[in-house]
């Protein structure tokens, strides 16, 4: 990351109060994943801070605009329930069983194979099940996904298991089937057991297509925190603080790679200095 490095050498500390480089900044923000609107306020708001160092400055109005909302996962007493939404692509799939395998040492953890348009999908949950060796519920291939949801809240019950992770379909060729389908999909598992969680899978190399998205699925399910993937040397990750600015949802977990293990929790603090430093 990095992106405010290049301009911060720029800045000097005599120069702060009136910070003239400032307006160049701008236009090499708006060049960033931050977009035109929040690069703006960002260099306003940087105008008017107080501070010894260009770099505290900017770490302070960069950390007013991240979300205030809890970034741990929701773990409810008997079974947690949490959906994982996203686009096709972003590593929705493979995120399922990284939080798996995260929580596993936690309590009996079970996989739900809801995207039952994709017969890849379903293979690939199941191979990661194997793997991790977890139980997998899946149906048959088109059929219903909600149905396949609800098998997966009836076993995980009998099994008395900790978390169920459910992966659901992430086709956004017809986007109001799709949000149907989520929306059913949520309503069938609050018929008999709450939905702790409805985390959004965001690749954070698609840029400001990540931030449409977020607005796309938030508009037809309450999603309640983010995951973001593929945030190392190939994202600028300025898109974690559109989302959280834009939106007011939560990065919870971040993936920098392929490995089972790969899944961290988001540290804003870090985060920040990553994008300055």
């Amino acid at each position: 990351m990095g992106i405010f490095s290049k301009f911060l050498s720029k800045i000097k500390v005599s120069d702060l109060l009136h910070k003239p480089d400032l307006d160049e900044a701008e236009n090499e923000l708006i060049a960033t994943d931050l977009g035109a609107d929040l690069a703006r306020r960002i260099i306003e708001e940087t105008r008017k801070v107080k501070s010894q160092t260009p770099e505290e400055a900017l770490q302070s109005v960069l950390s007013s605009h991240l979300s205030k909302k809890p970034r741990q996962l929701l773990i409810q007493p008997g079974l947690t329930t949490v959906m994982v939404v996203g686009v096709n692509g972003t590593g929705k799939t493979t995120t399922v069983a990284k939080l798996a395998q995260k929580f596993s040492p936690q309590g009996l953890v079970v996989l739900a194979a809801a995207d039952t348009f994709r017969a890849a999908a379903v293979e690939q949950l199941q191979t990661w099940g194997k793997r991790i060796g977890l139980e997998v519920i899946s149906g048959k291939e088109n059929s219903d996904p909600a149905s396949v949801a609800f098998d997966a809240i009836e076993k995980s019950r009998n099994l008395s298991a900790s978390f169920l992770f459910i992966d659901t379909a992430g086709r956004l060729h017809n986007k109001s089937d799709l949000m149907n389908e989520l929306g059913k999909i949520k309503r069938v598992i609050e018929k008999v057991s709450p939905v702790s969680e409805v985390l959004l899978v965001i690749d954070a190399t698609t840029g400001q297509n990540g931030l449409q998205q977020a607005k796309i699925f938030a508009e037809a399910v309450n999603v309640t925190g983010i995951v973001l993937t593929k945030l190392d040397g190939s994202s600028r990750g300025g898109i974690a603080l559109a989302i959280e600015d834009g939106l007011d949802i939560p990065i919870k977990f971040v993936g920098k790679g392929e490995s089972i293990d790969d899944l961290t929790e988001f540290d804003p603090i870090a985060y920040i200095k990553g994008l300055i430093s």
